[in-house]
């Protein structure tokens, strides 16, 4: 089997918080970290894929610390495990107060993406440093936990009502 560095997957970016990106308690609203989530990981998965990817679902949000007004946000994605269509991305977001220099852990998050063509042969994925090494060792666990919320979602749906609300 082909395998692929979790580094030859890295995708980084970088975003100084402005006043446009806050909400009412002064700190970077959470659905534009969301965005900025899904957009850094999507290149890691393209880059474990190189085809079509699609966000499946993000998984495990944990906003540790806020961002605020003047503070940088660096967000890192890399492939943490691999299925037969599926890519698990491992993003952190390390903020750093401009002014003082101090860096702080402010989010980690897993992300789902599949693969739109059921014929491909994604590639391994292997750690090559200590945190990725500790991150991907939960990627089996972390899958099993995932395709049994799928199984419970799915019926969950069947019970969803499609009909209009202002009709009987």
């Amino acid at each position: 089997m082909e395998t692929i560095k979790c580094s030859q997957t890295l995708s980084i970016s970088n975003h100084r918080v402005f006043s446009s990106d806050l909400n009412e308690h002064n700190t970077v609203f959470g659905g534009r970290t969301l965005m900025t989530i899904d957009d850094n990981s999507s290149i890691a998965a393209s880059r474990v894929a190189r085809i079509e990817t699609v966000t499946a679902s993000i998984d495990q949000v944990n906003f540790i610390l806020p961002f605020g007004l003047q503070d940088s946000m660096c967000t890192e994605s890399y492939v943490s495990g691999v299925g037969s269509r599926s890519i698990e991305v491992f993003t952190k977001i390390i903020g750093e107060h401009l002014k003082t220099g101090k860096r702080f852990l402010g989010l980690t998050c897993f992300s789902t993406f599949v693969v739109t063509d059921k014929d491909v042969v994604l590639p391994g994925v292997l750690p090559d440093n200590d945190e990725a090494e500790y991150v991907c060792s939960g990627y089996h666990e972390r899958q099993a936990e995932r395709l049994a919320k799928l199984m419970k979602q799915e019926k969950f749906n069947q019970n969803i009502s499609l009909k209009f609300p202002w009709q009987d």
